[in-house]
């Protein structure tokens, strides 16, 4: 991704031979939408005048507020190299804007630029590496995707006992092209699971990255005859996919902010109190990292997920928060609770915002928990202070509700909209009955 003018992407589309152009943008869920436009409207676009209907995306506008308009960021603008190399497709992410000229505080990608403006004012650039995992599995004769896979692999195996070696070289190579720097790729833990992590950016191109990333995943495994899917835990018994998050502040001339040589730890005070930010604020934002049923199947003890609020160094990872052993330029604290459901725009500018609460109000990190938590008593926890995160998207909501610092970091619209569907949510799980029950209950009562 590059700087590019209205000319360089028009001179670009020219010389390439692009034809359609996708302009994308998400809903409040982080899910990927886009208007497509031939070559011929691209400077209709580029002057922002292209109109969509905004009551057809949920979370947006009522009916009677239809009209709103995309504005291309055009930094964002890539060709995808997987389509035809004759009449090739390219895309750009767009902002989302209301018919007087205003943002519309309803678009995610807006919440994260207003975060990022605040850490600006305050002297600090939000830099994030994020740790994507994912799953490949089977179709069925119908096209549909099942969760089957024919493979046994497990952590950094190989070919040809990892099966998908080559699905995720291929993935890995159209991501450079992409203008990506990828750190590696290797076979997670679970049969058919798998890991990509990207070089850190600024945190609005690692959201725009991980939104990229997901599609060209997806798209990918389907030549390859496969479904990929970023669901929390589509099977049980295994390990789920997270993402997590290395977050790290700079300043103005790229100094890593979180670096301190003389600390045992290599943090510097504004790192813990940045931590501490987080730590005191998790169990709202909990939801935003953690947004479906499913994620809470994967935050249980024994499959290398945290489900309690504590922190430690790089030796011990099944805590919610850990500081890699990477010092100086590369120092930094790593959330591991969050998915590869959340919305990475919304994910990204809760965690910003609550950092910098850390830091506004210097607060300070509880104790480093050196132990595994899991093997602490229940009194033990207690007098460390130690509590959990939310067993279930019920207790995430109820977390969320009424959280005065979230409401004012989201803005009134999405932070409504968002409770109202999740409460949807769960309460329509709530009604289901599972297999599970049928087979332990019908025959016994």
């Amino acid at each position: 991704m590059g700087r590019y003018s209205k000319n360089d992407i028009i001179r670009m589309v020219e010389e390439e031979d692009v034809e359609f152009i996708r302009l994308q943008f998400t809903d409040i869920f982080g899910m990927l939408k886009n208007v497509a436009i031939t070559a011929g409207q691209l400077e209709k676009a580029l002057d922002n005048r292209c109109m969509f209907d905004g009551s057809a995306i949920e979370g947006f506008v009522r009916v009677d507020e239809t009209d709103m308009y995309l504005h291309p960021d055009l930094s964002t603008f890539e060709i995808f190299p997987w389509r035809p190399q004759q009449g090739k497709v390219a895309r750009l992410i767009c902002d989302v804007y209301c018919l007087d000229g205003t943002p519309f505080e309803g678009d995610p990608r807006y919440v994260l630029k207003k975060v990022l403006k605040e850490a600006e004012d305050m002297g600090y650039r939000f830099n994030v590496g994020p740790e994507c995992e994912f799953f490949l599995f089977h179709m069925d004769e119908e096209g549909r995707p099942t969760t089957t896979t024919h493979e046994m692999a497990g952590y950094f195996d190989v070919g040809p006992i990892d099966l998908a070696e080559n699905v995720r070289r291929d993935i890995v190579l159209n991501l450079e092209d992409m203008g990506f720097d990828i750190e590696s790729s290797h076979h997670e833990i679970a049969p058919g699971q798998h890991e990509v992590d990207f070089q850190y950016e600024s945190g609005l191109k690692a959201a725009d990255n991980i939104l990229t990333f997901k599609m060209a995943v997806k798209t990918i495994a389907k030549r390859h005859g496969l479904h990929a899917t970023f669901m929390p835990k589509p099977k049980a018994g295994v390990n789920g996919s997270g993402m997590h998050i290395n977050m790290s502040l700079e300043d103005c001339f790229g100094k890593n902010l979180f670096a301190d040589d003389d600390d045992e730890r290599g943090l510097s005070k504004l790192g813990y109190q940045f931590m501490a930010g987080i730590l005191s604020h998790i169990k709202s934002m909990t939801i935003l990292m953690n947004p479906l049923v499913n994620s809470y199947k994967r935050l249980i003890p024994g499959y290398d997920a945290p489900t309690y609020i504590a922190w430690s160094t790089a030796s011990n990872r099944g805590q919610l928060i850990r500081i890699p052993s990477s010092k100086g330029a590369s120092t930094r604290i790593e959330l591991r609770s969050p998915d590869s459901a959340m919305n990475p725009y919304l994910a990204l500018a809760a965690c910003l915002a609550a950092g910098l609460d850390g830091i506004k109000k210097q607060m300070s990190p509880p104790k480093a928990v050196s132990r595994s938590v899991y093997s602490m008593t229940e009194e033990e926890l207690k007098e460390q202070g130690i509590s959990q995160l939310p067993e279930t998207l019920g207790e995430a909501i109820e977390a969320f509700e009424g959280d005065v610092f979230l409401q004012g970091v989201l803005g009134k619209h999405i932070y409504t909209k968002y409770l109202e569907a999740k409460k949807e949510e769960w309460n329509e799980f709530r009604s289901q009955v599972t297999d599970w029950e049928i087979e332990e209950y019908l025959y016994k009562f």
